[in-house]
């Protein structure tokens, strides 16, 4: 089953995450096919930008926990190298955040360029909650954005954050009408498009050069971490409240 709508338009690629009864939730099927989209829009000469939405109410719920464990799904990519090939994307990455975004539903906005969100989206990094840590570069990628302060309470405390408080913290760009978002975001990117694809691309690359290696490193060492907390008391108390619709008690732990 598709995970993803892709279309094209006037060299702007629309990448849909479309599993809306998931909440767009990340299992491994979508993260194969959004590396694959990523991969495949640096290869094609005709797509000068990228924009990535959600399909329904929601840009992305995260990780699938209701999959996780359970799939017999065998990963072509899997989640690190759907980060690598989003940090090495060469042209302008936009995000059209429509609705919630958690987990790698709100980290991946790091990962952006440019960050639009509808002012009924919200965002939660629900790492701590879950008895996890960070991922997706985010604990080099927010406080770059926001000031180490503010990347602090997003990241440690598993609050959600509407789009004015992200748009005030750096994480977005502009906050729009729902109605007026992908029109925007569209707008945005197809000046973006008009403009010769080298220039684009040398520009993005002088201003990622010095810190790609560090975005990798980072997320590296996040996944790591997530390998080393999955799985421990905190993590399973987490899971289990959620499978049995309760709030976990970390009390002990």
């Amino acid at each position: 089953m598709e995970t993803l709508n892709i279309k094209d338009e006037n060299a702007v690629r629309t990448v849909e995450m479309d599993r809306p009864d998931a909440l767009n939730a990340f299992n491994g099927q979508l993260m194969d096919d959004l590396c694959d989209a990523f991969l495949d829009a640096t290869a094609d000469d005709s797509v000068k930008v990228l924009l990535l939405t959600g399909a329904g109410r929601a840009f992305s719920a995260g990780a699938d926990l209701k999959e996780m464990g359970r799939s017999q799904y065998q990963p072509k990519h899997g989640f690190g190298p759907m980060l690598e090939a989003i940090i090495d994307f060469p042209k302008p990455f936009v995000i059209a955040v429509n609705g919630v975004g958690a987990g790698i539903g709100a980290t991946i906005c790091g990962l952006a360029d440019l960050v639009y969100m509808s002012e009924k989206a919200r965002l939660r990094c629900p790492f701590s909650a879950l008895g996890l840590t960070a991922e997706a570069a985010s604990t080099y990628t927010f406080p770059q954005l926001m000031g180490r302060q503010k990347a602090n309470w997003f990241l440690l405390s598993a609050e959600w954050w509407d789009a004015n408080t992200c748009l005030e913290a750096g994480l977005a760009l502009d906050v729009l009408d729902a109605d007026a978002l992908m029109p925007h975001a569209m707008a945005q990117a197809q000046k973006l498009a008009a403009l010769p694809v080298a220039s684009l691309k040398k520009t993005k690359t002088l201003m990622m050069d010095p810190i790609r290696q560090q975005l990798k490193d980072s997320a590296i060492a996040e996944n790591e971490g997530l390998a080393e907390l999955a799985g421990g008391p905190a993590n399973i108390e987490a899971l289990t409240a959620f499978r049995e619709k309760r709030e976990p008690d970390f009390s002990d732990r």
